[in-house]
């Protein structure tokens, strides 16, 4: 192993190469670490999803995240945008420590938006890794390449919403092969958000329909139990329109007429009451024009956001 400052090469069959990924049909002959490298020895569970996350898939990406360190697991994931830094965020805010996988060399933060995550994990005691050289930039080929890395790391792949075609497959493809457990939670069918995670579980996945379910599976592949329960707030001052708009939306996100029709209100009385829900953080607004519940919404209003 190679060391310069933070900065660690290391080559296959060296020490401190993790075993996991060596277990790769075609592994990487060099890894390239900042950081804490032995983190990559860590147990961990590899938390992915869509880059364009809906509020469920994020608030499902922070809670498995919390969850899995309360639990005493390490978090990897690929640093991007979405559920990725979502899951990664919760990881160091729970007390944790995060593994980030990158594309790029390990010392070019790419995207620029995961820059500040990058920083905490490494001063948390996590570490970046990477198969390509030091100030690699971006380049697309790279990316099927990191998420095999990710997949080999971990114990078990956790995917939180995927649409379909998705990159998250890939990944996905990598943990079937090598045996590990691949994790999905499920979400409505009329979500295209949510049609990747739907086919995964519909072809074997471990489907996670509770909070519960995913501790139990935790437990049953790391053999730990989970140390702390965290209890999120709730939505218990909702009126009687207020707990019906949030009704349907948890089935699937919709767009301000097809709330209205379906509450039978015309189109001014809705964006009233829609107004309202967002000020009250009940209700966001997706990038589509569509409504969703929030995340904290979706903490406090389903089983999968607490233990009652």
């Amino acid at each position: 192993m190679t060391e310069r400052e933070d900065r660690f090469e290391i080559r296959l069959g060296e020490r401190g190469y993790p075993g996991s990924v060596a277990e790769l049909p075609d592994a990487p002959r060099v890894l390239y670490v900042r950081g804490a490298p032995e983190t990559l020895e860590d147990r961990s569970i590899s938390i992915i999803g869509s880059r364009r996350a809906t509020p469920y898939g994020l608030a499902v990406s922070e809670l498995a995240a919390r969850l899995a360190v309360e639990s005493g697991i390490t978090v990897v994931s690929g640093g991007a945008r979405g559920c990725d830094q979502a899951a990664g965020r919760a990881a160091l805010d729970a007390g944790g420590r995060h593994v980030i996988v990158l594309g790029t060399g390990a010392d070019v933060v790419y995207p620029a938006s995961a820059r500040r995550l990058v920083e905490d994990a490494l001063d948390r005691g996590g570490c970046v890794v990477s198969l390509e050289p030091w100030g690699t930039p971006p380049q697309r080929w790279a990316f099927p390449k990191r998420n095999r890395v990710i997949a080999s790391l971990s114990d078990a792949t956790f995917v939180a919403e995927a649409g379909m075609p998705s990159g998250t497959f890939s990944t996905a493809e990598t943990a079937n092969a090598l045996g590990r457990e691949l994790i999905a939670v499920p979400g409505s069918i009329f979500a295209p958000e949510s049609r990747g995670t739907n086919y995964l579980i519909a072809n074997g996945a471990c489907c996670i329909g509770d909070e519960e379910a995913l501790e139990v599976a935790l437990s049953r592949i790391y053999g730990t139990l989970r140390f702390n329960r965290g209890h999120a707030g709730g939505v218990g001052g909702l009126d009687r329109d207020g707990r019906a708009v949030l009704g349907m939306l948890v089935a699937c996100p919709m767009r301000a007429e097809d709330i209205a029709a379906r509450m039978r209100i015309d189109g001014a009385a809705c964006m009233a009451l829609l107004s309202r829900l967002e000020i009250a953080g009940v209700v966001s607004r997706m990038p589509d024009g569509r409504i969703s519940p929030s995340k904290s919404a979706l903490h406090a209003l389903t089983s999968l956001g607490h233990n009652g």
